[in-house]
C-alpha cells in the first residue's frame, strides 16, 4: 500500500457504503465522475482534513457492508477523508474484526479466551470446523473475549450485507454456532441481560437495581422507576456542586486505575482551552469481563442520563460513547436510547429546559483490547492507529482532538446516579474509608452461578465465590483478569477493595473473578494468557513488542517439554517480565506479566 491513490476502483456497494456515511462527493478529487472544471482546483482540503476521525465508522460501513475492505473501497474512502491510503491502510490492518483479504460474508467468531477454554472452547472450534466444512461460504475466527463469559463457551456471528446482521450463541454448541452463523435472522434471541445478574429483583442494589425490573428500550419505564432524578439534581447544584459531591463521595474509576473521579473532573472543568470533550469507555476488553456489556444491555438510560451529568459537570457540550465493536446487542439498544433521549429533550441544544446542550456520539470499536487505554482510544476515535500517546500533556489537559477530556468506564459513570440521588455522605459511607460505594464483580469459571454481582467494597473473596457457589475442587482464583494476579485457595479473606487487594500483593482491576478448579490445566492456561498479550500488543514500543513475543516463547518451552528442567526459562521470564513492567509506555505491557508471575510463585504452577 503506498501513499500514493492506486488505479482499484470501488464496487458499486463499497461506493453506497461509503456514501451512506459521508453523502454523495462534490468533486472528481472525491472521486466523483470527473468534469473538466473539476481539474481546475482542488477540492476538500482543510474541511476533508478535519473529518479524518470518520475514518474508522467508515472502515465499518465497507466491512459492514461488503465483508471485507478492498483497496478500491480503501482508495475511495480515503480521497473522500484525504488520508494518505498508507495511514488508512495501517489503521485498518491494527483491528482484529477490519479484513483486508477476501473472506467469505459470513464470519463466525468463536472465543477462546479463558473462561470459554476452560468451557471447552477448543473442542468447540474443532467441532465447528468439520460442521462446516471447506467452501461452507463462513470464515470461522477464533477470538479473544467475546465479553459474554457468563455464557461461556460463546460465538459471534456477523453477515455482512444491508444491513449487517449478527446473531450470538451462547453457551455455544456446534450445532447452535452452525445454526447462528448460517442462517443468524433464525438463530435464537439472546436471553435478557437479567439472566446474567443471578441477584436481579433483591432489595438494596444500586447500580444493578433496574436490570430486570425496567424495559431496556423504554424510556418511560426508566423514568417511573427514578430515571433522570439524578439529572434534575444536579441542574440544581450546578457544574462545581456536582464535582464537589463527587469529591465528597470518594468515587475512583472502576476501571482498574482508581483515579478519583472528582479530581478528574474538576481538572478538566477547570482548563481555560475549550471546547471540552467528555469520552465514555465502552470497549471492556479485559478477558473475564462483561459488567459493563450488562450495564447497557439492562439499564441503557442510566448511562445517557450519567454521560450528561459528567458533561455538564467538566463543561463538555458533546460525548463520544466508544463501544466495543463485539455487543452488537448493547449498540442496538443504545442507539434506540440516544434517539429517544434526544426527541423528548434530554439531549440536544437545550437540555430538560436548562440552556445547556449536550449529546452523544456512538463510535464503535474493531477489536483491539489496547484501545481500552485512554490516549490509545483517544487516537481510534481520531482515525489513527490505536496507540497510546505519552503523558504528559495528561488528557485533562490535551486529549481527545487535542482539548480537554474527561474519560471514564461505564461502570464509574454510572455511580455518579445514586452520589446525587442520596447525597455524597450517604453514598460515602457505603463500603470502606478508601475505597466507597459498591462494586460490581464479573463472575465466571468453577461456580455454579455466573454473572455479574453487586457487593459494597469490603466484602471478602470468600463472600463473593460462596454467593457464586464455588464447585468443589477450586484450584485458583484469578483477580483482575488477564493483567491481574492468581490467589491460592487458602486466601479467599482477601477484602474485596482497592488497598485489600494490594496490601494481599494482588490487584482487584477492573473487577474481574475467575474461578478455576483442577479440572483447567494451568499451563495451558497461562500459556493463552501470554497468547493473548502477545496478540493483543500494539507494537509501539520496544518492550512490549519483544517481551510480550518472548514470554511466549517461554511459555511454549515450559509447556511442550516433558521431564526437563524450567528454571532457566523461568529466570528468562522474570527478567523479560521486569523489563516490560519498568519501561513499556502503558499499562498492557506493564502488566503482561503479572499474572504469570502470581501462577510461579503463589501456586507453584510449574513445580
Amino acid at each position: 500500500m503506498d501513499l500514493h491513490f492506486g488505479d482499484s476502483k470501488p464496487t458499486d456497494d463499497e461506493r453506497a457504503a461509503v456514501d451512506a456515511l459521508l453523502g454523495p462527493p462534490e468533486s472528481s478529487w472525491e472521486g466523483a465522475d470527473r468534469t473538466d472544471a473539476d481539474l481546475r482546483w482542488a477540492r476538500g482540503g482543510r474541511a476533508a482534513r478535519d473529518r479524518r476521525d470518520l475514518l474508522l465508522p467508515g472502515l465499518h460501513a465497507i466491512n459492514d457492508r461488503v465483508g471485507w475492505i478492498s483497496d478500491g473501497a480503501l482508495d475511495y474512502l480515503c480521497r473522500r477523508l484525504t488520508v494518505p491510503p498508507a495511514e488508512a491502510y495501517g489503521v485498518a490492518t491494527f483491528y482484529a474484526m477490519f479484513s483486508v483479504k477476501p473472506r467469505p460474508a459470513t464470519v463466525l467468531h468463536v472465543c477462546t479466551d479463558l473462561a470459554c477454554a476452560a468451557a471447552g472452547a477448543p473442542e468447540l472450534c474443532a467441532g465447528i470446523e468439520a460442521r462446516l466444512g471447506p467452501g461452507s461460504g463462513v470464515a470461522v475466527e477464533r477470538s479473544p473475549c467475546l465479553g459474554l463469559c457468563e455464557r461461556a463457551p460463546a460465538a459471534l456471528a456477523i453477515r455482512s450485507g444491508d444491513p449487517v446482521r449478527t446473531a450470538v450463541s451462547a453457551p455455544a454448541t456446534v450445532g447452535r454456532a452452525v445454526l447462528a452463523a448460517s442462517a443468524p435472522d433464525s438463530a435464537p434471541e439472546e436471553p435478557p441481560a437479567a439472566l446474567a445478574v443471578p441477584q436481579a429483583g433483591q432489595d438494596g442494589l444500586m447500580l444493578l437495581h433496574r436490570v430486570g425490573v425496567v424495559d431496556p428500550a423504554s424510556l418511560d419505564d426508566y423514568r417511573a422507576h427514578g430515571g433522570y432524578t439524578a439529572l434534575r439534581r444536579a441542574f440544581e447544584l450546578g457544574p462545581a456542586g456536582v464535582i464537589r459531591e463527587v469529591t465528597d463521595s470518594g468515587l475512583v474509576g472502576r476501571g482498574g486505575a482508581a483515579f478519583p473521579t472528582g479530581r478528574k473532573w474538576q481538572a478538566t472543568a477547570s482548563q481555560p482551552d475549550h471546547p471540552h470533550y467528555l469520552v465514555c469507555n465502552a470497549d471492556e476488553s479485559e478477558p473475564g469481563t462483561f459488567k459493563d456489556r450488562v450495564l447497557m444491555e439492562g439499564d441503557p438510560y442510566a448511562l445517557v442520563e450519567a454521560m450528561t451529568i459528567a458533561g455538564y459537570a467538566t463543561g463538555a457540550h458533546e460525548g463520544y460513547l466508544y463501544l466495543r465493536g463485539e455487543y452488537p446487542r448493547a449498540l442496538h439498544l443504545l442507539e434506540h436510547a440516544i434517539a429517544q433521549a434526544r426527541a423528548r429533550g434530554l439531549l440536544g441544544d437545550d437540555v430538560l429546559g436548562q440552556g445547556y446542550a449536550f449529546d452523544i456520539e456512538i463510535r464503535r470499536g474493531a477489536g483491539a483490547y489496547i484501545c481500552g487505554e485512554e490516549t490509545a482510544l483517544f487516537n481510534s476515535i481520531e482515525g489513527y492507529r490505536g496507540e497510546p500517546r505519552s503523558k504528559p500533556p495528561f488528557p485533562v489537559e490535551k486529549g481527545l482532538f487535542g482539548k480537554p477530556t474527561a474519560e471514564n468506564n461505564v461502570e464509574t459513570l454510572v455511580n455518579v446516579l445514586p452520589i446525587l440521588t442520596m447525597g455524597a455522605p450517604a453514598y460515602a459511607a457505603i463500603g470502606t474509608g478508601r475505597s466507597t460505594g459498591p462494586k460490581l464483580f464479573c463472575v465466571s469459571g468453577s461456580v455454579e452461578r455466573p454473572g455479574v454481582y453487586e457487593l459494597p467494597f469490603g466484602a471478602t473473596l470468600g463472600d463473593l465465590l460462596t454467593l457464586a457457589g464455588v464447585r468443589d475442587g477450586l484450584r485458583a482464583v484469578l483477580l483482575g483478569g488477564a493483567a491481574g494476579g492468581f490467589v491460592r485457595t487458602d486466601e479467599l479473606d482477601i477484602p474485596l477493595t482497592f488497598e485489600g487487594t494490594r496490601e494481599a500483593g494482588t490487584t482487584l482491576g477492573s473487577g474481574v473473578v475467575m474461578a478455576f478448579d483442577d479440572s483447567v490445566p494451568l499451563p495451558r492456561l497461562l500459556l493463552r494468557i501470554a497468547e493473548f498479550f502477545r496478540d493483543e500488543s500494539c507494537g509501539q514500543c520496544v518492550p512490549c513488542r519483544v517481551g510480550t513475543v518472548r514470554q511466549e516463547e517461554a511459555l511454549h518451552r515450559i509447556v511442550e517439554r516433558t521431564g526437563a528442567d524450567a528454571a532457566g526459562d523461568i529466570a528468562l521470564l522474570r527478567e523479560v517480565g521486569r523489563a516490560m513492567r519498568d519501561a513499556s509506555i502503558c499499562g498492557l505491557g506493564q502488566t503482561a506479566w503479572n499474572a504469570v508471575e502470581s501462577a510461579i510463585d503463589r501456586l507453584g504452577a510449574y513445580e
